[in-house]
């Protein structure tokens, strides 16, 4: 036997506004502190590039952070903070692959290069093994 239950009775949104108000903060609080801190190590930093390479036979990074008229001139202190800034605060990333952080938005983006179609690289028979 089925118990009635009563279907004419909406569903409460607001502690589902609420809670998604205190994520978007935590976000936005998030995203704040990150760029602040940014802007300790290198003063105006608006990006932060990471790109694994190799060096001698041994994995390394090249970081380049950029400020608002283009890439900064930082040493290798500033560079090897910034990414262990980033690596702490996503630590779910891949950093095997090509990132770019942008410190105004939080994004933290894949950064592969990619071909023009123009070339014909996509129909070429190779790439598509």
């Amino acid at each position: 036997m089925t118990t009635p239950q009563r279907t004419d009775r909406p569903v409460p949104r607001a502690p589902l506004a609420i809670k998604g108000a205190h994520a978007a903060r935590r976000r936005t609080q998030f995203v704040a502190v990150i760029a602040r801190q940014l802007n300790v190590i290198a003063a105006g930093t608006v990006r932060v590039h990471t790109v694994p390479t190799t060096h001698h036979g041994r994995e390394t990074r090249a970081v380049v952070l950029y400020c608002a008229t283009g890439v900064q001139a930082t040493t290798r202190e500033q560079r090897s903070a910034a990414y262990g800034l980033l690596n702490r605060a996503f630590p779910e990333a891949d950093w095997t692959r090509a990132r770019t952080y942008d410190a105004r938005s939080g994004v933290l983006a894949v950064d592969e290069p990619t071909a023009p179609a123009a070339l014909g690289l996509d129909i070429a028979p190779e790439a598509r093994q």
